[in-house]
């Protein structure tokens, strides 16, 4: 599988997500991470003897359509909000602003 982000790139945008509560470029990076291990195990699929590769090789498929499509996807938003593409990091204008909203609905608990 060709990809754009390594799997550490995709685990560090997760975790720029979690920390700065902006959970939207880290969704796109997860479901990325849950298709990489669906393709990982339709090949582990493919080379059982006992299945049939025409289904195996069809989810395959499909997996590595959709997998370009959201890298495509984050590719977009990534630039959309100004991260870092270097180093992946989200912008310091838009951590400032997450941080500021969970520090206000802290407030008004």
């Amino acid at each position: 599988m060709k990809t754009l982000f390594s799997d550490q790139q995709l685990e560090h945008i997760v975790e720029q997500g979690m920390i700065y509560m902006c959970a939207c470029p880290a969704q796109v990076a997860g479901a990325m991470q849950q298709l990489r291990a669906l393709y990982d195990y339709q090949a582990r699929c493919l080379i059982d003897p006992r299945n049939d590769p025409k289904v195996h090789q069809a989810i395959a498929d499909g997996v590595l359509r959709a997998h370009k499509v959201l890298e495509a996807t984050l590719m977009e938003v990534i630039d959309l909000e100004h991260w870092d593409r270097e180093t992946l990091s989200m912008p310091e204008g838009l951590r400032q602003r997450q941080m500021s909203e969970i520090q206000d609905d802290h407030a008004t608990d």
